[in-house]
């Protein structure tokens, strides 16, 4: 693939919509970023850039006061900054005190047992039959289960659930214009079920899960506002849910199509939790984060004007030779494997921890119970823009 042809390809990605860089889409992502990775700066239209290296990607979320997250990097229909990814510091230091500790690893680590349970229940409907759509019976509900089970609410608003976050994340139409009345409207369907739980829990706070511990939680001495607890709650949905949904869809598809790799994790599980680091580095899920400039900055050499929209290519700085070589084949006993699938700096993934539990269960719970299986006949993959996805995933095996 030619330079050009990846300029032309992305600048129309541009105009589509939120699915910026459709690098997420590609059946072979790697070939793309590495012909992007000849322009350390990729200019689309005249206030939109994407960096594409490694070294400056890095660089570029280590500075914050450079690279803002805030509101202006990207909008998702949200009317305040979703807590704490849009807050940039000092204040953005003073939320993650208060959320770090909900999300350490001693803490995602005791939910595993639940995680393991809740798992087993969605193989048990279709190990006997042989087959499944992974997608849909396993990497849809399975993040979206065990946010509800930890936040407190009721397992039967799953579908809910699932319809505002697609709203967000994935609305229909072609154009931002298009999927503009979708995702307002979506927001406020978030803020409105959100404003409803929160109203409840003020008239009966006697709870211990993820929610009443959120809203018990104070900075600089006072409780967290009813706005900000709705814009931290915002943020749960739609970034704690589809990301392990992409990761499963991603894993799973490439361990079908390549036996070798899934007969490792069969015979030796207990590679299971490089494989996870390695398979998030080779397939870059989420394959980038927007950022804006704030301030005028050269990067490799490129000047980037202030005000400007900015894309990170995670994605190509986790396949990026020049920075660690080796990166161009899938090895699951690498150590270290320093990727940027969770982003990184002070933005770095609340969450990545219990996507590493829910990911760690799916691996190894699958393999255990159904350790051959491979894509069903005339499957033809199609990934998702924007976050590397699927639509269907059909796997066929033998009965369990």
């Amino acid at each position: 693939m030619t330079i050009d042809k990846t300029i032309d390809e992305t600048a129309e990605a541009h105009e589509r919509g939120p699915g910026i860089v459709d690098v997420a889409a590609s059946d072979d992502p790697r070939a793309v970023t590495k012909a992007m990775r000849s322009e350390p700066v990729m200019r689309v239209g005249e206030e939109f850039t994407i960096i594409t290296r490694r070294e400056h990607i890095e660089s570029a979320l280590r500075s914050p006061a450079v690279f803002s997250s805030g509101a202006e990097a990207v909008q998702l229909g949200n009317v305040r900054p979703l807590i704490p990814l849009q807050i940039d510091p000092p204040k953005h230091v003073k939320y993650r005190r208060i959320l770090d500790p909900l999300f350490a690893p001693r803490a995602m680590a005791a939910l595993e047992g639940e995680v393991v349970e809740l798992f087993n229940e969605l193989v048990d409907t279709f190990a006997a039959r042989g087959s499944c759509d992974l997608h849909k019976e396993l990497a849809v509900p399975l993040p979206c289960t065990v946010f509800l089970q930890l936040m407190g609410l009721p397992l039967e608003d799953l579908e809910t659930f699932l319809a505002m976050k697609d709203g967000i994340i994935r609305p229909p139409g072609t154009t931002i214009e298009e999927q503009e009345p979708v995702r307002k409207q979506s927001a406020q369907d978030i803020y409105g079920y959100f404003q409803g739980v929160i109203d409840e829990r003020h008239r009966s706070p006697e709870r211990s899960d993820l929610l009443a511990r959120i809203m018990s939680a104070e900075l600089d001495g006072a409780k967290l506002t009813d706005d900000e607890i709705l814009d931290v709650c915002f943020l749960f949905i739609i970034a704690g849910l589809d990301t392990v949904t992409d990761s499963l869809d991603c894993m799973f598809a490439y361990l079908a199509q390549n036996p070798e790799h899934r007969r490792q994790l069969v015979e030796n599980p207990g590679l299971i939790p490089s494989a996870i680091e390695e398979l998030l580095r080779w397939e870059s899920p989420v394959p980038a984060v927007a950022r804006v400039a704030a301030t005028d900055v050269d990067v490799g050499g490129c000047p980037i004007r202030s005000g400007e929209q900015v894309m990170l290519l995670l994605a190509s700085a986790n396949t990026d030779d020049h920075s660690h070589p080796g990166v161009d084949e899938v090895d699951f006993a690498r150590d270290p494997n320093p990727h940027l699938a969770f982003g990184g700096g002070v933005h770095r993934c609340l969450g990545s921890h219990l996507a590493r539990v829910e990911l760690r269960v799916a691996l190894r719970e699958f393999h255990t119970r159904i350790p051959e299986y491979s894509l069903a006949p005339d499957t033809v993959l199609e990934y998702t823009a924007g976050l590397r996805s699927l639509d269907t995933l059909p796997l066929v095996f033998q009965p369990a």
